[in-house]
């Protein structure tokens, strides 16, 4: 089956806002019927091989569980947690679902960073990702596999909001989210299923 084939948005998509202040946060539920989204994380998982990165978190050398790849447009580089990355190259098919994120939101972006977590032992704790692209900018956050549970807490009042990403659902962060909220997608005893998390940024 092509990707031009299986390339359609949800008629159904009902976009709601996730925070009352301080940040603009759109969750539009799935873009794809369960039948596109199902074909979509078995295509992704196919041609994408994360790796288990290094990183430098309080002073240590920590390998993460989670897989990671970073695609993107040639020429640019991302920082994160003091190492410099070099994309590689788009794959059909996170440039057809790429497509899709820009007609959603009107963004464009320049790259994505992929996520692979095998089950819900593996997450990622409170951070903000306005290291890598800049306050005000847009996030698009794309989820196939296993349902997790996504936290918002804001940094001065410690307010917490979550919400629950589906397979094949679309998460919007812009405005001042980065500057005023801290986000995690903690780990889960009950989630024995895969995940990928595609996040299409501006850098």
């Amino acid at each position: 089956m092509s990707i031009q084939s299986f390339f359609k948005i949800d008629e159904n998509i009902l976009p709601r806002t996730i925070l009352a202040h301080d940040g603009d946060v759109i969750y539009y539920g799935s873009m794809y019927d369960r039948a596109t989204s199902d074909v979509y994380l078995e295509k992704l998982l196919s041609t994408i091989k994360g790796e288990h990165e290094e990183v430098f978190l309080y002073g240590k050398l920590i390998t993460m569980s989670r897989r990671v790849a970073w695609y993107g447009d040639t020429g640019i580089t991302y920082s994160y947690s003091g190492t410099i990355k070099t994309p590689r190259t788009w794959t059909k098919e996170l440039l057809a679902i790429k497509n899709t994120v820009e007609q959603l939101t009107g963004d464009t972006y320049n790259s994505c960073l992929v996520n692979i977590y095998d089950d819900g032992t593996q997450g990622m704790g409170w951070h903000t990702d306005k290291e890598s692209i800049g306050d005000g900018r847009s996030i698009a956050s794309v989820s196939f596999g296993a349902e997790r549970r996504f936290d918002f807490r804001h940094t001065t009042t410690k307010e917490t909001i979550s919400v629950q990403l589906e397979h094949g659902s679309l998460l919007v962060m812009r405005g001042q989210t980065q500057k005023y909220w801290k986000h995690q997608l903690p780990k889960s005893k009950k989630v024995q299923s895969l995940r990928i998390n595609l996040t299409f940024r501006r850098i």
